[in-house]
């Protein structure tokens, strides 16, 4: 279901967790050209990784909470085995972040965070952008989440190489049929367009899981977007 208040929009589903996809089955190679593996190294030596998604050649959009303000981010497109040594993977480096200027570290509001990279991505069947949604999804769509993170429903629980994700479909009352989990930062995707952004989960593994909806940051969207042209 929605929930939506001042500077606020979030789509509740079923449980999610920073890291996490569960339920899910390996994804047919490069058939979510859209995906980024987003690598997040602070100038202390800790590292973290987040997903997101391709918008255009240039930008991805993800979590605010996957940003850091001291250290390096890298995006890595066109991945499905992130311990292999894939010769159509680009790895570039994010020359600005721009989290949404309301973004609230402590609540998770506002969280949605949009990276301009380096250089353009050289889009091909393995890179490409994916549309954003302009409609609120419908109950009964056919929805998707994606991911590198933790396989099992617990902290600390091992990770996968390759990408995977669930189909999922939206039941009568709102919440998602089946259990699912994906990356902070990752999006779901419903009717082949980017509906919300992983934000966050209860810690006990209890639903529902909060994304942040897309459509409620479009026109904030299109506003860095147009400025990022000049």
């Amino acid at each position: 279901w929605d929930v939506a208040g001042a500077g606020l929009a979030r789509l509740l589903l079923t449980r999610t967790e920073w890291g996490e996809i569960i339920g899910g089955n390996e994804a047919n190679p490069h058939s979510r050209p859209y995906m980024a593996y987003i690598n997040i190294t602070t100038d202390w030596g800790y590292g973290f990784f987040c997903g997101g998604f391709l918008i255009r050649d240039n930008v991805v959009l993800t979590a605010a909470h996957c940003n850091c303000k001291v250290g390096h981010i890298h995006v890595s497109l066109g991945a499905h085995n992130i311990s292999a040594d894939e010769w159509d993977r680009q790895i570039i480096r994010v020359r600005r972040r721009i989290p949404h200027p309301e973004y609230d570290a402590e609540t998770l509001q506002n969280d949605i965070m949009l990276l301009q990279l380096e250089e353009k991505a050289n889009l091909s069947c393995e890179v490409g952008p994916i549309r954003l949604a302009h409609r609120a999804v419908k109950k009964g769509a056919v929805c998707s989440v994606a991911g590198w993170g933790g396989t099992e429903p617990w902290a600390g629980s091992p990770t996968s190489s390759v990408l995977e994700s669930p189909f999922l479909q939206l039941a009568l009352n709102s919440a998602l049929a089946f259990i699912f989990q994906g990356d902070s930062g990752g999006p779901l995707v419903c009717n082949g367009k980017a509906h919300g952004i992983v934000s966050y989960g209860s810690e006990n593994w209890s639903p529902p899981g909060v994304y942040t909806k897309v459509t409620h940051y479009l026109s904030w969207i299109h506003k860095v977007l147009n400025k990022l042209d000049i």
